[in-house]
């Protein structure tokens, strides 16, 4: 047997292979610095030496960086441990494990670190960096806890430059058995409209410019590329993270919902002191793919515009755990809007303690035949109390008329007046109304926005205002209804303080209360 095989590493090999270690980290070659840091900590392991402590804690801390931007944040955050199980004030590995959980949205912990790599090196020539990691992570804390956020500088400059930083938070909401189909997300005190009820990141996502329907096949080849890419970066970073795993693994599969755990909304919270490790250890890719069919959500053209990703063609898919709890209802309270990696659910109208958090797949202000259609090609038939409502209501002759009308294109004044008399005839009372309008909202919007149409039937249909209000009431805000507004405001000369406080109510419904009053004028005006 060869002897060398076994023999002490030289000074100027281990040398050698830390300088290459170190390339590979500027390189930003993430495999190859991993697999060399590990050669260079297990010779530092096996051959014990006083001389190699600082070396090797500075090699776990590496590896621990090349970990993270491999986003293998389980591994990252074991060997920052190691590191400061050797020497517990090491500054580097303090800052390199506070970067890592602020990243995983584990804000307290992260200020931890920052805090003591502060005290314990209260001199270190990277002081300014030091604090600047510091306040962005207290400012992220305290995101978290209070919701407070602003988006008022980002929409003030058009949407452009750097994306604004956001916080996980979770509002007043629990999940719960629901009436609607599995589980759901429902509040547990009352919620104005506006408010925010959830900021979460994505576990993953994949977006894209596809190629024009007309193109036929290519566009098909383009969304199934896109899909697959998204797969795999779900089947990625699941495998490097015990917690993400754990948490997909309480989703549903679209089988046997009522027979699903609900379980505790404090586990999908970042700071959840939770063992995660004792959990599922892996989905298999036939169940994730399960998973994502069920539970995956595409941005809406608004999301990607508010995101400032204009483009009809614009195209994007992820996978957000809590959120994938809300479920569809074409009376929804929540609207949701993208921003980077993350999701922002507001409330679109007040919702009462004890309601399911819903939001509207598809576009809920169409005819209730066409929701119909929708709900095919989402896997389901939409049984939510509007829906009820409007099929008994589609029964009626008169209804039968209003929907030829409808379809025809007539005359949308006479439609308009049909359908408000024959709710009249129904006795339809309340939301009911509020339900029927925003089925033929568009033909309210063109008379409302049509002067010669408003002189010729104004006076023998409700105003807008009260058909407005009987709308948001009954299905929440939207921009349609906003926009109308708005341009009816201008008409009139631009309206009061009060007129200018309503229509800022109903902005805080399509857009939440995230900016203030000037960036959210911005966007309406």
């Amino acid at each position: 047997m060869n002897e060398s095989n076994h023999s002490e590493p030289t000074d100027e090999s281990i040398h050698q292979l830390r300088l290459k270690a170190n390339e590979y980290l500027l390189r930003e070659q993430w495999g190859q610095s991993i697999q060399t840091y590990s050669q260079l900590i297990s010779i530092y392991q096996t051959h014990s030496n006083p001389n190699h402590q600082k070396p090797l804690i500075l090699a776990y801390s590496n590896q621990a960086e090349a970990r993270s931007k491999a986003r293998d944040f389980d591994g990252a955050i074991q060997d920052c441990d190691e590191a400061l199980k050797i020497e517990n004030t090491h500054f580097k590995t303090l800052m390199c494990k506070g970067k890592i959980l602020m990243s995983l949205d584990r804000y307290n912990q992260a200020l931890n670190c920052f805090k003591i790599a502060s005290v314990e090196n209260p001199s270190n020539v990277d002081t300014e960096t030091r604090i600047g990691y510091l306040e962005k992570c207290k400012k992220l804390e305290f995101l978290s806890r209070t919701g407070g956020f602003d988006l008022s500088n980002w929409v003030l400059n058009g949407f452009k430059g750097k994306l604004p930083e956001l916080a996980e938070y979770v509002n007043c909401l629990e999940i719960k058995k629901s009436e609607i189909s599995g589980r759901g997300l429902v509040a547990n005190k009352n919620l104005e409209m506006g408010c925010v009820l959830l900021v979460t990141k994505a576990v993953a996502t994949e977006r894209g410019i596809l190629p024009d329907e007309d193109l036929g096949e290519n566009g098909e080849n383009a969304q199934m590329v896109m899909w697959k890419n998204f797969v795999d970066k779900v089947v990625e970073t699941t495998s490097k993270c015990k917690r993400l795993c754990f948490l997909m693994s309480m989703l549903s599969f679209g089988e046997n919902e009522d027979s699903l755990v609900i379980p505790d909304i404090n586990l999908f919270k970042p700071e959840a002191d939770q063992d995660f490790g004792f959990g599922v250890e892996k989905i298999d890719l036939r169940g994730i793919l399960n998973i994502l069919d069920v539970n995956s959500l595409v941005e809406e053209t608004f999301s990607s515009q508010f995101s400032g990703k204009n483009g009809f063609n614009y195209h994007g898919v992820g996978l957000w755990v809590l959120a994938s709890f809300i479920n569809h209802s074409c009376n929804p309270n929540a609207k949701r809007f993208h921003i980077g990696d993350h999701v922002i659910v507001h409330a679109s109208r007040d919702i009462k303690e004890g309601e399911e958090i819903t939001l509207g797949y598809f576009d809920v202000f169409a005819p209730l035949k066409t929701r119909k259609e929708m709900g095919k090609n989402w896997g389901f038939d939409c049984q939510c109390k509007r829906c009820k409502f409007e099929t008994d209501i589609s029964l009626r002759h008169e209804m039968g008329e209003v929907e030829t009308r409808y379809e025809t294109g007539v005359d949308v004044g006479a439609m308009v007046y049909k359908l408000e008399e024959s709710m009249k005839t129904w006795m339809v009372r309340g939301k009911m109304k509020g339900y029927l309008r925003a089925s033929f909202w568009k033909v309210y919007s063109e008379l409302f926005l049509s002067e010669k149409l408003m002189r010729k039937w104004g006076r023998r249909v409700p105003t807008m205002e009260v058909v407005v209000e009987s709308v948001v009431e009954a299905v929440g805000g939207d921009e349609r209804v906003l926009r109308v507004v708005v341009e009816g405001m201008k008409r009139s000369g631009g309206g009061g303080l009060v007129e200018m406080e309503k229509v800022m109510r109903l902005g805080r419904g399509v857009y939440g209360k995230v900016m203030k009053k000037q960036a959210l004028r911005s966007i309406i005006s």
